[in-house]
């Protein structure tokens, strides 16, 4: 089949590696514009079109999709599929009609759960025990196209959002394997979602990232998971962002009854804290301005001390420093 691969992200390059070996012609691949990026702001292009250009894709980055321009280059390919993975702009219903036989998208959760822009880091901020990729038609409302497949993971413990990440575009680019070899041989249900189990993942904002202490330990530790690489979960430490980037939760400490963000502990192994209930041991951490660095490392450069708050500037109680 003849497909025009629309991705720009680091999710979709799986996918695209996939559509190159599989056969089946990939006519162009559109991805977004280059942009300025780093200290010294050299124009890049995305993920997707360094793949491309490895493989001398045609490629095309309109700053509109959804432009005459582009609606009739699109059409000149004559297409039977196109293939849409985390692209980054909205596509009209005019560019939508145009392949043969369908638009197909690869999203990152199981539909109808987690529509929208940022399914992962969801799944894991809410404590889902399984997560996994659909294969639907795209139709014009965000997400909402009948579903062709599915298949689903399970989420551990330890899982980021980033190692998530890694796990289902390997998935979803086998995935889409599958879903191409059952239309290509008619073989395929389109499943309609069910609108009363939508649950929407909107794109993250900074203060998601914002740790509030008086939340459940295992609901921090979540969070501290799930809004990684960005914003990072994040607190206030001596009047400075502190990140944290590592945690594991602990249910009791015995011999304490702090408050909210209180630093029961602070010594080679771990800085413990209290959260609202249950306490959260914080094994990697970067302050504004410093490096990320191990629980020891920074109680030695910092002294850190039990008793501090985070959250706050003031020491609730004075006790040694442990470390």
């Amino acid at each position: 089949m003849k497909i025009i691969f629309f991705g720009s992200a680091h999710f979709a390059v799986p996918s695209l590696k996939a559509l190159i070996k599989s056969g089946h012609e990939v006519s162009c691949v559109v991805t977004q514009p280059d942009k300025k990026k780093g200290r010294h702001m050299h124009l890049s292009g995305t993920d997707v079109k360094t793949t491309a250009e490895k493989a001398g894709l045609e490629i095309f980055q309109p700053g509109d999709i959804k432009s005459k321009e582009s609606v009739e280059f699109l059409r000149g390919f004559k297409a039977d599929i196109f293939v849409i993975v985390a692209y980054g702009q909205i596509l009209s219903q005019e560019v939508l009609d145009i392949p043969k036989i369908m638009p197909l998208n690869i999203h990152a959760s199981l539909l109808p759960r987690y529509r929208g822009a940022a399914p992962i880091n969801w799944a894991i901020i809410n404590a889902d025990k399984k997560t996994g990729v659909s294969i639907m038609y795209v139709s014009l409302k965000m997400d909402s196209g009948p579903v062709i497949m599915q298949k689903e993971i399970g989420i551990d413990k330890q899982d980021t959002a980033v190692s998530l990440e890694e796990k289902l575009r390997l998935l979803g680019a086998e995935l889409l394997m599958d879903a191409l070899k059952a239309i290509e041989e008619r073989d395929y249900r389109l499943i309609e979602q069910d609108e009363e189990k939508v649950i929407i993942a909107p794109k993250l904002k900074k203060e998601d990232g914002l740790i509030d202490w008086s939340a459940h330990a295992p609901d921090i530790h979540n969070q501290v998971r799930g809004v990684l690489p960005w914003p990072g979960a994040f607190t206030v430490y001596r009047g400075k962002m502190l990140k944290i980037f590592n945690t594991e939760t602990i249910a009791a400490f015995p011999g304490h009854k702090p408050v909210p963000g209180e630093i029961v502990r602070a010594d080679k192994h771990e800085i413990v804290v209290a959260c609202g209930r249950g306490f959260l041991s914080i094994r990697e951490l970067q302050i504004e301005a410093g490096r990320r660095m191990c629980a020891h490392s920074f109680v030695v450069g910092h002294r850190l001390k039990a008793g501090e708050v985070l959250g706050s500037s003031h020491i609730r109680h004075s006790r040694n420093d442990t470390k």
